[in-house]
């Protein structure tokens, strides 16, 4: 009871108070406070607050979030799942003061990495012969299991939360894709039954919970982890991400079905929520054309299947112009197309399709470089680009351009569009027929491998 109530430096108090009164010249008083130091002095003892004070390593599953293993269940913790998840491991002794400083940092570590990595530890205390076989002379000591086939290590910086965790998370493997303007259509259509999930961040790298999220067993199968930096502009404003960071996911056969994430941005949460949407995500794929071909997903090679305002290329003129319905609206540049051109052919073609809802007439929008195309440069012969055309592909093969001006004052821009749709729409456009009624020659374009 003394030593529960006498806490912090009181107890002190206490003993230079007895020992006054015990000099004080009055028998009875010197014989108490004697006394009373005697028995003070037995409850301090015991209770760990004197010179012998006791020390004890104790991991308590309602408190701490590092799992304890043992000698037997060594494999089936550790070494059973080493070809996908990392490791540490903390040798200590239940009566070291070392261990016992060590707990609550190690245990921070087990916090933050908690569902991403195993933070185990095991007592040399009750498993000696275990800890020798390991090669641990004293404690303590933290071993690294890196994924197959790096070997264990031993650990061998401070012994600080920050600096541990730093290495252990180093390891954890990284599935993500860094996401840019030359790979995302690719990266968005690439296994159509996989549901895409894309960070948007202010960082130059991906954190270690999507590094952890990628890499886990079920999603490195059935989902696909992008990275964008805040750097690359055009993706950013292509998917209208205003803050970061920003989690997107978009899926379906088209890629049409798209979310925002607006949990925390924790492994917990954010697993559970990706999770929703990965059981059907099994990769399937389909044959080639020619049978013995490797099998591709089957939007693998169609990314203008998802695009805005798709390309139009040797590869993708059937399906974006040449068959089907309606006239295609053919915008024309000398080189790339950018973001803001994309968002304003964008505007445009869902204002017109509301326009022409109930006149069962329809366009298609696209884009062509000319730059490459060089035989529908000639065939179009624009005054100045960027221009535009309304290709009419049925029946007979006709085309009408914007009109630049008599001084080639009327720039290729939103209005300057407008006014030539308005025309079509109101028969004053006046189409010019193909030569020979045959397309011209597509451009040869190297196929390019986007690593994903």
């Amino acid at each position: 009871v003394l030593a529960h109530q006498l806490s912090g430096p009181k107890w002190l108090e206490v003993l230079l108070l007895t020992a006054l009164l015990r000099d004080s010249g009055r028998p009875g008083i010197h014989r108490f406070c004697t006394s009373l130091q005697t028995d003070f002095a037995r409850v301090l003892l015991l209770c760990g607050l004197g010179s012998a004070q006791a020390v004890s390593v104790e991991i308590d599953a309602m408190k701490h979030d590092i799992q304890q293993i043992t000698m037997s269940n060594f494999d089936g913790v550790i070494s059973k799942f080493r070809d996908s998840a990392v490791s540490s491991l903390w040798f200590f002794k239940g009566d070291s003061k070392a261990d016992a400083s060590f707990l609550e940092e190690y245990n921070k570590v087990a916090g933050d990495l908690k569902g991403m990595a195993k933070v185990c530890a095991i007592s040399c205390t009750d498993w000696p012969l275990f800890c020798d076989k390991q090669g641990v002379k004293e404690t303590p000591t933290v071993m690294i299991y890196p994924t197959n086939p790096m070997p264990a290590f031993k650990y061998e910086g401070k012994l600080e939360s920050k600096a541990v965790l730093a290495k252990v998370a180093r390891f954890i493997p990284d599935f993500t894709t860094k996401v840019t303007q030359e790979n995302v259509d690719a990266f968005i259509t690439t296994d159509p039954t996989k549901p895409k999930v894309l960070l948007f961040s202010n960082k130059k790298t991906p954190p270690t919970i999507w590094k952890a999220l990628s890499s886990e067993t079920v999603f490195k199968r059935t989902v696909k982890f992008g990275f964008v930096s805040e750097e690359d502009k055009d993706v950013v404003q292509k998917f209208k991400v205003k803050k970061f960071p920003t989690v997107l996911m978009q899926r379906g056969s088209k890629a049409e079905i798209k979310e925002t994430y607006s949990g925390e941005m924790k492994f917990t949460p954010l697993k559970d929520w990706v999770n929703l949407h990965s059981e059907s995500g099994m990769g399937d794929k389909v044959a080639g054309a020619g049978g013995g071909k490797e099998e591709e997903s089957i939007e693998e090679a169609k990314p203008w299947l998802v695009q805005e305002v798709p390309e139009l290329t040797a590869k993708s003129q059937g399906d974006v112009c040449f068959k089907g319905e309606g006239l295609c609206v053919i915008y024309l540049k000398e080189g790339d197309i950018s973001q803001g051109e994309t968002d304003m052919l964008t505007g445009l073609s869902k204002k017109f399709t509301s326009q022409l809802s109930d006149r069962g007439a329809k366009m298609k929008w696209m884009w062509m470089n000319l730059a490459i195309e060089t035989e529908y440069k000639t065939l179009f012969e624009p005054a100045m680009l960027p221009s535009a055309v309304v290709f009419n592909p049925h029946k007979r093969l006709r085309f009408t351009k914007l009109d630049h001006g008599e001084d080639n004052e009327v720039k290729g821009d939103e209005q300057s569009l407008t006014n030539l749709l308005d025309k079509v729409l109101g028969g004053d456009a006046r189409f010019k027929m193909v030569p020979g009624q045959k397309l011209p020659g597509w451009a040869k374009r190297d196929a390019k491998k986007t690593e994903l």
